[in-house]
């Protein structure tokens, strides 16, 4: 639990004793019902005085010991709850509890482990293909600079900890990308993050031939090795300097072209349609390969292919329509 809401407990549970012992004492020494005493206890603590306890002496002792010990707690406890409510630590407090709350609420999202140059790539690209994801990190600075200011989802803590990964929703997650700046740590999250989820999507970032086999073998499902991947994709430039111009050809409102795995679940609408009767040509969306549960695969698939529940369709057209399909073939009857 923060310090500041402990505190803030601390100070609430003060303020809220001093009124209800002062209302059990006046209860007990004039023999008023329980709302006037309350009312009694409350005005005598605030020193408005509207009308007096009593006339005995054992009311008058109270009243002198009531304002006596109570009066100075309850000035400093007023003052001091006003100003741990004005404060930025405790906003801070409030919208980091807000976000927690929004982020047990989340299903069938993504974790990214790591706010460096690789993590924020990852995001952006997330974020502009409207995926909910949280990030993952220790730095508190960098994640109020970049995240506060567009809107995104974040915990702040160490990703190799369990209970972090699980406050970030690892149970119902659908992948986890760890780009954590040494291979130890990535390593650990790995493991942690299996461990945890044995069906959530593992992607990771090495930095060595030696790293990608240990990453392998903690559980992750695919491995980047941003030097290797990068070098591969510079030969590809030079051996079909075309290809990637055709992939980043952007239709009139700005989305990409992209090449993804849509997964039939169960009552998907396109369970049981030939290839040739789905509308995956009006959205501009051309199926290139299916993957049955069998292990089969069709490459390129025959209009006349039925699909199955469980298929994974290997699909190519644009963000947004591919988005699209996603969902569709994820939703259940």
């Amino acid at each position: 639990m923060p310090v500041q809401f402990r505190r803030f407990l601390l100070i609430a549970g003060l303020l809220i004793g001093l009124v209800f012992s002062g209302t059990i004492a006046i209860h007990s020494l004039t023999g008023v019902d329980w709302l006037e005493s309350c009312y009694l206890a409350m005005v005598t603590l605030t020193t408005v005085g509207s009308r007096d306890i009593g006339t005995t002496p054992a009311s008058m002792l109270f009243v002198i010991c009531y304002l006596f010990l109570g009066l100075s707690f309850f000035t400093y406890g007023a003052s001091s709850l006003g100003q741990l409510i004005l404060s930025t630590d405790f906003r801070k407090m409030l919208e980091q509890r807000r976000m927690r709350q929004k982020i047990a609420r989340l299903r069938d999202h993504f974790i990214v482990c790591g706010l460096g140059r690789m993590g924020l790539s990852i995001c952006d690209y997330l974020s502009a293909r409207n995926q909910p994801f949280v990030i993952v990190d220790h730095n508190e600075e960098r994640l109020q600079d970049v995240c506060d200011g567009k809107q995104w989802l974040y915990m702040l803590g160490d990703a190799t900890a369990d209970e972090v990964l699980l406050a970030a929703g690892i149970e119902q997650a659908r992948g986890l990308a760890t780009v954590l700046a040494s291979d130890a740590d990535n390593i650990y999250v790995v493991l942690s993050a299996r461990m945890l989820s044995s069906s959530v999507q593992i992607v990771s970032r090495a930095s060595g031939d030696a790293a990608v086999v240990k990453l392998q073998r903690a559980g992750a499902t695919r491995v980047i090795s941003p030097f290797s991947s990068g070098a591969v994709k510079m030969a590809r430039f030079m051996l079909n300097p075309s290809v990637e111009d055709f992939i980043e050809v952007t239709d009139a409102r700005g989305s990409e072209l992209e090449l993804a795995d849509i997964h039939i679940n169960a009552g998907s609408p396109y369970i049981g349609k030939r290839l040739a009767e789905t509308d995956f040509r009006e959205r501009g969306v051309m199926v290139i390969g299916i993957r049955r549960l069998t292990g089969e695969r069709l490459l390129p698939p025959p209009g006349s292919a039925t699909i199955l529940e469980g298929d994974s369709l290997f699909a190519f057209g644009t963000a947004t329509a591919v988005q699209e399909m996603i969902g569709q073939s994820a939703r259940t009857a």
